[in-house]
């Protein structure tokens, strides 16, 4: 390991034009090319970039825009849904883009909105 510290000591007391000399001498000898890793590293880092995967969604609300014709049914469901009061529910459903859920998993959300489709109302998951 001796020999390897001196050869680290002796380049260090190289200016930076016999550096880049030495570098030039060394890749005609090797038949190498000392910026081909440094590509290689900085494309590579691009792609896994740009491949990272996108986090699907788990948290949604389900936000009732109109009541539809039956606002009694959608009334009903919400009051299933949320345990809501007869008037907080009626409240609820007289105003647009009322929250029903907030921060609810996928399948509880596409389950509220269903119910609250069936009943009459249009609904969206956001």
């Amino acid at each position: 390991m001796a020999d390897m510290d001196k050869l680290v000591e002796e380049l260090s007391k190289l200016s930076v034009l016999e550096a880049a000399d030495l570098v030039k001498a060394l890749e005609e000898k090797w038949g190498v090319s000392a910026a081909a890793p440094v590509a290689m590293v900085a494309a590579g880092g691009a792609a896994a970039a740009s491949a990272e995967p996108v986090e699907e969604k788990t948290e949604f609300d389900v936000v009732l825009k109109d009541p539809g014709p039956k606002k009694i049914e959608v009334i009903k469901v919400i009051r299933a849904l949320t345990n809501l009061g007869l008037v907080e529910a009626k409240n609820m459903a007289e105003t647009a883009g009322a929250k029903v859920l907030s921060a609810v998993g996928k399948e509880a959300a596409a389950d509220a909105k269903k119910k609250l489709e069936e009943a009459g109302g249009v609904c969206e998951l956001a």
